[in-house]
């Protein structure tokens, strides 16, 4: 039983002590008159606790920063090879030019049919080996935290996993996301209801996809009027070109879609690290692209999970799309000038 110790003193009479009395008392004794209420903090030894104090409020005291995790991981696992801490602070830049996002003499929302042929442009390399693609130029210029932090996450990995291992691994991610793409292709490409695309129905996809389709069963309800599948796009004046994973109306908004998949959840669009970047490239190629005849403003990216559990939808709306394609065009700038300042380009002026 819980014993408080308590002694209770009365004004000008030498009343009755209340010692060492169980919990069960305490509602008897607050009862007994009392003069002063004392703050619970006034018997806190306040000496004893002052150091800690003073650890706790100190600045000193900060979140994890890329200079101490790498500390921390040289202790654990040796000197890091590659990847030094980046500083911060680097300078916000914007585009030396803003290309617009949309064609002017296009129509946004252009009448179309809504049901039909779906477009799928299949890439064609021949005479445009040069052109880069949106992903080649997001990989190549990854900031300093984004190459730390991802070479940290592999050192992590091989540690666990092994060389082998974690080659392994890396196989099975990509036959995973190539599986899933398929299937979500075929899905709504067959043009069925929102009954019909029901994951729990699709047993002829492969069995390691099909917690990823359950995963985004209930997104799929929302989509309607696909008009294109892993389709090429072209941007005409910049230059790049993409594969994007699916156009069509999300919730009544058409949308550039792009399905991802993710061990870890993300219920914030923070979490999507580039992902914001790529679907407002490839939309800027979409609207730039004679081949679509009409112009998308708005981008929707959902993760899926292997576990089924419910997919996060994260949607773009057109002012997002703006601020990423904005990015996108520094991202391109920056790409190209390492293109240019490269040695092999240097020897050939």
């Amino acid at each position: 039983m819980l014993v408080v110790k308590r002694v209770v003193r009365f004004a000008g009479t030498a009343g009755p002590r209340c010692a060492d009395l169980s919990v069960s008392h305490l509602s008897a004794c607050h009862r007994l008159p009392s003069p002063k209420r004392h703050s619970p903090y006034s018997s806190v030894d306040s000496d004893r606790y002052s150091s800690l104090v003073k650890s706790v409020m100190s600045s000193r005291v900060s979140s994890q920063t890329p200079e101490n995790l790498q500390a921390e991981d040289e202790h654990v696992y040796g000197p890091v090879v590659k990847g030094p801490a980046p500083s911060s602070g680097a300078a916000t830049r914007v585009p030396k030019t803003l290309h617009p996002f949309l064609h002017p003499p296009e129509t946004l929302e252009a009448e179309e049919p809504e049901t039909g042929p779906l477009t799928r442009i299949v890439l064609n390399r021949e005479g445009r080996s040069s052109v880069p693609s949106v992903t080649r130029v997001l990989q190549q210029t990854l900031s300093k935290e984004q190459i730390f932090y991802l070479e940290r996450w592999k050192r992590r990995m091989i540690a666990e996993l092994g060389e082998d291992g974690f080659k392994q691994y890396s196989q099975n991610l990509f036959k995973q996301g190539k599986l899933f793409h398929s299937a979500v292709e075929d899905i709504l490409a067959s043009g069925g209801t929102s009954q019909s695309r029901n994951a729990s129905e699709a047993s002829e996809h492969p069995l390691e996809v099909q917690g990823y389709l359950e995963s985004i069963s209930h997104v799929l309800e929302d989509v309607t009027a696909v008009r294109a599948t892993e389709s090429t796009v072209h941007h005409d004046a910049l230059n790049y070109l993409g594969i994007l994973d699916c156009v069509a109306r999300y919730r009544g908004v058409l949308c550039v879609i792009d399905w991802k998949t993710s061990e870890k959840p993300k219920p914030f669009l923070s979490n999507t690290y580039d992902n914001p970047i790529q679907v407002a490239a490839y939309a800027g190629a979409l609207n730039n692209d004679s081949n679509y005849k009409y112009q998308v403003e708005n981008g929707l990216i959902v993760v899926a999970y292997k576990d089924g559990s419910p997919a996060h939808a994260h949607q773009l709306s057109a002012e997002l799309m703006l601020h990423y394609w904005k990015t996108w065009l520094i991202r391109l700038e920056e790409f190209i000038e390492k293109r240019f300042d490269s040695p092999s380009r240097r020897g050939k002026g």
